[in-house]
């Protein structure tokens, strides 16, 4: 599969129930990535989570898609969560 371009990440995250709040560059600067809410998502995102249905407290599942589309997850803290294209 390619990589999807970030307005489609965005798409796709927004269709999984990511609440999706817009681009890194408002957050803090960085360029390039998706700033995504941490605490929404029906059970999507659970930073503490010990459980094996998360990885690094995404939900396994979620996290397969993401990466098969070109892209990762990486928190900022425990409300705020950021997805980043592999390069």
């Amino acid at each position: 599969m390619k990589t999807l371009s970030r307005k489609g990440m965005m798409t796709f995250l927004e269709k999984k129930g990511c609440n999706v709040i817009g681009e890194t560059e408002r957050f803090n600067g960085s360029v390039g990535g998706i700033w995504l809410g941490g605490e929404e998502g029906d059970g999507l995102f659970s930073y503490y989570s010990q459980s094996a249905r998360f990885d690094f407290g995404v939900l396994k599942t979620l996290q397969d898609q993401v990466q098969k589309r070109g892209w990762w997850f990486e928190w900022n803290d425990p409300g705020t969560i950021m997805c980043w294209p592999i390069l």
